[in-house]
């Protein structure tokens, strides 16, 4: 438990700085305190700090100069990805060719009940399974668990996989993407997606589920997404209408062209 509060502090404490070096609060080359005083400040303790300052220092964002102190670098923060949710398909393709892929599992398992529901599966049915790790800028950000019917998983290897964007193998065997539904939500990280993201175990977590359909309302794929805040997020478009004398939002699905890393949606 006492390891827990102490991991909890060491997060707050490197938010609380991270954010103030984003804001412009503290700019390059100003001194940051002493750890003592930092300790003081923020009401923890000296180890504590010490943590939130190696964090900082691993992201570049700080440089400790032995005899002279603690200073904020003039390395520029990375802006987290923003997916288009009003266009959650448009981009799936895009997306996987701006980003590099590390594959962890491939294999053919049989369906937890729940994803064989999710899928729409037959008795009996088994899926292609695949774990991987998506990486930007060589800093992983999303950890991907896919679920794919055999039928269509036995259509591409596992190098393939480690090179390509799932949806292009997906169409790649003839199926028509149609629609999805996806939901999502928060969670906290277990310790082998906290060790693959790069982050605390217990550390916060985009989550997002979802389920790809074809044209026969068939399931194709099932994605279960994690990713780091700090490096994704999730952007809506909206635009006011009149609906039965009602004024209510509606989303705006955004153009493709002229897209780059801010107008694309969640990849898998």
């Amino acid at each position: 438990m006492a390891e827990a509060i102490e991991t909890s502090k060491t997060r707050r404490v490197y938010l609380t700085l991270r954010d103030r070096i984003s804001s412009g609060d503290l700019t390059p080359g100003t001194r940051l305190p002493s750890e003592p005083d930092l300790a003081d400040i923020h009401n923890v303790s000296r180890v504590t700090i010490r943590r939130a300052l190696a964090e900082l220092e691993r992201e570049g964002l700080i440089s400790r100069r032995p005899g002279a102190g603690t200073f904020i670098t003039a390395r520029t923060i990375r802006r987290p990805i923003v997916a288009d949710l009003s266009n959650a398909l448009a981009h799936l393709v895009e997306m996987g060719r701006s980003t590099d892929v590390r594959l962890l599992q491939f294999g053919y398992v049989d369906p937890a009940p729940e994803i064989a529901e999710a899928l729409r599966l037959d008795a009996g049915e088994r899926v292609q399974r695949s774990v991987r790790v998506r990486i930007i800028d060589g800093e992983p950000f999303s950890y991907l668990v896919t679920h794919v019917p055999q039928r269509i998983g036995s259509t591409y290897t596992e190098a393939e996989l480690g090179v390509q964007p799932l949806l292009t193998l997906i169409e790649r065997s003839g199926v028509k993407v149609d629609r999805a539904t996806q939901t999502i939500s928060s969670t906290l990280a277990g310790p082998e997606v906290a060790a693959e993201l790069a982050i605390d175990i217990g550390a916060p977590l985009l989550s997002l589920q979802r389920t790809v359909f074809d044209l026969r309302r068939r399931g194709i794929e099932h994605l279960m997404a994690y990713y780091r805040p700090d490096r994704y997020s999730f952007q809506m478009d909206l635009v006011r209408i009149d609906s039965g004398g009602d004024r209510l939002w509606s989303p705006v699905e955004r153009a493709r062209s002229g897209l780059g890393m801010n107008g694309v949606a969640a990849s898998d």
